[in-house]
């Protein structure tokens, strides 16, 4: 079996999977890149199987920022699936799940929507109300909504994926940290904050449990719960959560990504609020070089 064999392909797809799944898009793009030519190569440009690696070149692409190019890759992805499974096969979500994704991320809501509706209703047509595919779904409405300030129309959509996850997969279940920090934004965008609190350490203790200390899910908690304080004013409390959640997103994407603007923004807020100007002077000049590097 020489090194372009499909065989070959599949295990370096799961390579890409697990990089992808640690943030280590460097190491993930280039196998991506050659699963993608073995397939092209032995299968055609058309077969359904080239469609799961342009899919995670675009998950790639996305998480760089570089949305032009992952809309490309998506929307090939997604005609290659349609086109050989048909516009109702449960692989198409994939893709269209994560098109809206790319969309919800540049602010473009209108255009998200009905591609997270069409995801969500192939999968209860496919898989029922009750699965987790079904519960991600879900969730990522629910994202889209909240931040647009529609509260209402998320916070139930939150409750139904956290039900979803905790039947299906128990309690413990890292997929259940997800609704459960979104209704703590929410509750916390709401001024509920005691519940935003509650429910925010309920979902950093399952991430450090499930995924441990230093996972990217479980910096975006620490953010979380360091939002929560902040409005709460407790703001000793609230650097060393943006120092250790910062830490973490540097130790796994590097010191120059997209991923650290949200985070360095936060910290920067936190600076100026309790007059620290100089350093978050540094954290401006900072975020400028990234936005830059990433065009």
């Amino acid at each position: 079996m020489g090194s372009e064999h499909p065989d070959v392909a599949a295990s370096l797809n799961g390579l890409v999977a697990l990089y992808g799944e640690q943030g280590q898009y460097e190491e993930a793009e280039p196998l991506a890149r050659r699963v993608l030519r073995i397939r092209e190569q032995a299968l055609g440009p058309e077969h359904p199987e080239v469609a799961r690696p342009l899919n995670n070149l675009a998950l790639i692409s996305m998480d760089r920022g570089q949305y032009i190019e992952a809309e490309r890759l998506y929307q090939r992805a997604l005609h290659i699936w349609e086109q050989a499974l048909g516009p109702e096969h449960p692989n198409v979500t994939y893709p269209l799940n994560n098109l809206a994704e790319n969309y919800r991320k540049q602010g473009q809501y209108t255009e998200a929507e009905p591609l997270y509706r069409r995801a969500l209703s192939i999968r209860e047509q496919e898989w029922g109300t009750e699965h987790p595919d079904v519960a991600t779904s879900l969730n990522n409405l629910a994202e889209l909504y909240r931040e647009q300030g529609q509260h209402e129309q998320a916070i139930p959509l939150y409750q139904q994926a956290l039900h979803i996850f905790e039947q299906v997969l128990g309690s413990g279940h890292p997929d259940v940290a997800h609704p459960l920090n979104g209704l703590a934004e929410a509750y916390r965008e709401q001024g509920r904050q005691e519940e935003a609190e509650r429910l925010a350490l309920r979902a950093l203790a399952i991430r450090e449990q499930a995924l441990g200390d230093e996972h990217l899910d479980t910096a975006d908690s620490l953010g979380t719960l360091a939002s929560i304080y902040q409005e709460q004013g407790r703001y000793k409390e609230v650097e060393p959560l943006l120092q250790r959640a910062l830490m973490i997103r540097e130790r796994i994407v590097g010191v120059e990504h997209p991923k650290l603007i949200g985070l360095l923004e936060h910290y920067t807020s936190l600076l100026r609020q309790l007059s620290r100007e100089e350093e978050a002077m540094r954290f401006e000049v900072r975020m400028r070089a990234i936005r830059e590097g990433s065009l």
